[in-house]
């Protein structure tokens, strides 16, 4: 079987009611994300309420806010980012993903707050709102295609990188310096977070996150891939990206789990090639996800 027609036959299994047409990104793309309700906390009031909690306690408080849909609108609205390529035959190809134009944060449009959080709680979110994270490759593409690409900021290394202070100073760098660049919130923006991202290397460190990212201007990440962190770190300079779970293949709407075990697609969106049996892979490393009954 030709790949054209390989790819078509699974996108059509999973989605019968698929089409060809001009990538775009409509909300349906993805499950419904609960409305934010109007007495929800501001990003301004979550910094302070979890001034005094422990890293797993915030992770906890700061998951169900999500989940609850304590989220900017303006990350609701995803933005398309397209790789191009050939196949080993000579044919070009081309991947459109779909996603959120920042960082996950807490809030409101005007009141916001990104939150980093560790590996399970950005896999619990991901997956209940039909997403995953990105490749180091995507990421690449990400930066690459950003409206605005922010100059990193890093803080003085030490202890308290992961505390909610530095999570603060660091969130009021960036917005002083989209304020003078006079940058609206909503923009699609890279380089001001390092990503929490997807690769083989978990299937054999499940107790491990895998961070990239933070491009400086020439387009090379500070942070090359690593795991050296346990899953629950997550200091100020991590952010969490959320990719749909579907994407468009020369059009045509494609599980991002199909793309990845495809030998032939796979290098266009990981640079380490096919990341077969995703959902196996991400049930492996959600584990037990953090809930306010383990808050203590």
């Amino acid at each position: 079987m030709r790949w054209g027609v390989l790819v078509a036959a699974l996108a059509a299994l999973a989605f019968p009611g698929a089409v060809w047409g001009a990538p775009s990104c409509p909300g349906a793309l993805v499950k419904p994300i609960p409305p934010r309700a109007a007495s929800a906390v501001t990003g301004s009031g979550f910094a302070k309420r979890i001034a005094g909690l422990s890293d797993h306690q915030r992770e906890v408080v700061a998951v169900a806010e999500l989940l609850a849909g304590n989220v900017p609108p303006f990350l609701r609205t995803l933005r398309p980012v397209t790789v191009r390529g050939s196949l080993p035959i000579g044919t070009a190809v081309s991947i459109t993903l779909c996603v959120m134009p920042d960082y996950l944060a807490i809030g409101s449009s005007e009141d916001f707050l990104r939150i980093p959080l560790g590996l399970k709680g950005a896999l619990a979110v991901a997956d209940a709102f039909g997403f995953v994270l990105p490749t180091p490759e995507i990421v690449d593409a990400i930066y690459a295609q950003a409206d605005v690409r922010v100059r990193p900021q890093p803080l003085p290394p030490g202890d308290r990188m992961r505390s909610a202070p530095y999570l603060v100073r660091h969130e009021r760098l960036i917005y002083e310096q989209l304020a003078m660049l006079g940058v609206p919130p909503g923009t699609f923006l890279a380089g001001h977070k390092k990503d929490l991202a997807l690769t083989n290397r978990l299937r054999t460190r499940t107790e491990r996150v895998a961070i990239y990212g933070w491009h400086r201007g020439d387009g090379q990440p500070i942070q090359p891939l690593s795991t050296v962190h346990g899953s629950r770190y997550a200091d100020y300079s991590h952010g969490v990206r959320l990719v749909s779970a579907i994407v468009y293949v020369v059009g045509r709407s494609t599980p991002i789990s199909v793309v990845l075990a495809d030998p032939q697609l796979a290098p266009l969106v990981s640079h380490e090639g096919p990341i077969p049996r995703l959902a196996e892979l991400i049930d492996l490393l959600r584990g037990d996800t953090p809930t306010m009954a383990t808050a203590h």
